[in-house]
């Protein structure tokens, strides 16, 4: 059911030889308070062709819209607002929430389509940081929102393992490294290793040389080089693993730059042959002048690649491998610009698919107004954080519920799931600021609070005896259950909206709406009186669980049935 749909084609009746269906339905509004009706329409887009005041349009239209479901039609101003019936729709609603489970919301939109979403991506060596948190949440629940909606979806980590920094490290290892201390602390190791190099570089300013040196062996496929940079990767994987599983994330290809070594040549002889290479200054680019682009630098002066060429090849590549209808890149807004110059390339090159390709940019996370970055080897890793929120919340949880038996995972569930909706309740591209304690609070708008308000519906059912709700149940009738219900009517629409915008905080906000709107109803009403709409009103609690567990699910997160 789609009450703004219904209300648009009553209008469209009345109105169709003015506006289309879709203009009417994109004028309805819902009004700032819920005495006002259910939605409304502004009759000022009909004023000039009515000639008449908005008011009086709006009066006149008041005797004219009738549906089965609309209770009432009443002019407000210049306003049409309209009170639906709740007995009617809600019973509706319930019955299509408690049908679909955790089907409901989801649509076929993508159905017999493929996306590939590219996100996370850190660079190998180096500790996986905050920095890294964005693009992997992000990543993570557009690619569960795109399965909800149809897609057959790709989830690619294009990790950071090639380029000048290998030199670098494999130069500070052969001079200062441990091969027990690499083993037992991998990425803290050589990431220390990679700091000192770049400390002794500024007393010996020769140890540039020596990487460049280095680096160039190990493109030539010197062994030993070969070998270290194998364990290095492989090593770095086998920690990033270790935090992917704590945040609930997995991945279908871990290729990443150094995978399109050997494919890069075919992208540069493609761009010969389409006579799209100039030189400029002793480098090969793409001009992109007509696209109001700088130009695109495809092979610097001294030969070597960059990562435009190994985009261009990778999206080659993926078109090939998955035939994909979207490509999806979750990467910071700072690559703006690289993404534009890519897409634009791949576009002069003729690949009409270039315009199925999309960049996903989002904000910083910021401490104390300033962005979370790498100084002088200090990182604030996301591992910690992610291990102190759990910490916190357990903390939390033995004095709100000392009794509870399964602590851990739901500490486990709380903490990390107050990490990932205080990123994804924001704006994506808005900075966000990080405050640990903040996002543990069970009240406000975080994440233990949404999870607190699915427990506390899991309880209220576990108290009524119910596994699920009766078959036989009709409508609700009051203000307070209809808030309820019309939020879990809009799951849906909140679905389509995050994939069509690439914006999960559409879910996010929803959740939260919908946990205040049901924790309303839990204070004003008594659920578990035994009278004639007891039934209804326990349809409506498992479906507020479905619709919470559902929506928490999207965003990455688990839904305990007990806090």
């Amino acid at each position: 059911m789609d009450m703004k749909k219904i209300y648009a084609q009553s209008l469209y009746k009345e109105l169709g030889a003015f506006l289309s269906l879709s203009e009417l339905e994109k004028l309805i509004e819902t009004p700032t308070y819920e005495t006002q009706g259910d939605l409304a329409f502004p009759c000022f887009v009909l004023a000039k062709q009515f000639r008449k005041s908005p008011a009086l349009i709006a009066s006149e239209l008041s005797a004219t819209i009738n549906h089965s479901l609309i209770e009432k039609v009443k002019a407000d101003g210049p306003y049409l607002n309209v009170f639906f019936n709740k007995k009617a729709v809600s019973e509706q609603v319930l019955k299509h929430i408690l049908t679909d489970q955790q089907q409901y919301g989801s649509t076929h939109i993508g159905k017999g389509k493929t996306m590939t979403i590219d996100f996370s991506s850190p660079n190998i060596a180096k500790p996986f940081s905050m920095g890294h948190l964005r693009s992997t949440v992000i990543g993570q629940t557009l690619s569960l929102i795109a399965e909800k909606c149809g897609f057959d979806v790709v989830k690619i980590n294009h990790i950071g393992d090639w380029g000048t920094q290998f030199g670098k490290l494999i130069v500070a290892y052969k001079k200062w490294g441990d091969k027990a201390r690499v083993r037992a602390q991998p990425i803290m190791e050589l990431f220390e290793l990679y700091v000192r190099f770049h400390q002794e570089a500024e007393r010996h300013p020769e140890l540039e040389q020596e990487a460049r040196d280095a680096f160039k062996q190990l493109e030539d496929g010197d062994e030993a080089s070969l070998q270290l940079w194998t364990w290095f990767r492989d090593a770095s994987l086998q920690e990033f693993k270790r935090i992917y599983d704590l945040l609930g994330v997995s991945f279908d290809s871990y290729h990443g730059e150094a995978f399109y070594n050997d494919k890069m040549a075919d992208t540069i002889q493609e761009l010969e042959n389409k006579n799209l290479l100039t030189e400029s200054d002793g480098a090969e680019v793409v001009e992109l002048t007509n696209e109001e682009l700088p130009p695109c630098l495809i092979k610097k002066s001294d030969g070597a690649t960059l990562y435009a060429t190994r985009d261009l090849t990778a999206a080659r590549y993926r078109k090939e491998t998955y035939d994909f209808d979207k490509m999806v890149y979750v990467v910071g807004h700072e690559q703006r610009l690289h993404f534009q110059q890519v897409f634009a390339v791949l576009d002069k090159m003729g690949y009409d698919w270039a315009r199925d390709m999309v960049h996903v940019p989002f904000g910083f996370i910021l401490k104390d107004g300033r962005k979370m970055s790498t100084r002088k080897g200090k990182v604030v890793l996301l591992e910690d954080v992610l291990k102190e929120a759990i910490q916190l919340a357990k903390k939390n949880i033995e004095t709100k519920n000392p009794n509870l038996a399964n602590k851990d995972d739901v500490a486990h569930a709380v903490g990390v799931g107050a990490v990932i909706f205080h990123d994804l309740k924001h704006e994506r591209n808005h900075n966000i600021e990080f405050d640990l304690e903040d996002m543990l609070t069970f009240e406000g708008s975080t994440g233990p609070y949404v999870q607190y308000t699915h427990a506390r519906a899991c309880s209220i059912l576990r108290k009524a005896g119910r596994g699920k709700a009766a078959e036989s149940f009709s409508g609700l009738t009051d203000s307070y259950s209809f808030t309820v219900i019309k939020k879990m009517l809009d799951f849906p629409h909140a679905v389509t909206r995050a994939l069509k915008d690439y914006e999960a905080s559409h879910i996010a906000k929803l959740l939260l709406e919908l946990a205040r709107a049901f924790n309303q109803y839990y204070s004003q009403v008594k659920i578990l009186q035994n009278d004639s709409e007891m039934n209804a009103r326990l349809a409506l609690v498992q479906s507020v669980t479905i619709v919470l567990s559902e929506g928490l699910r999207l965003l990455g997160m688990k839904a305990p049935q007990e806090m």
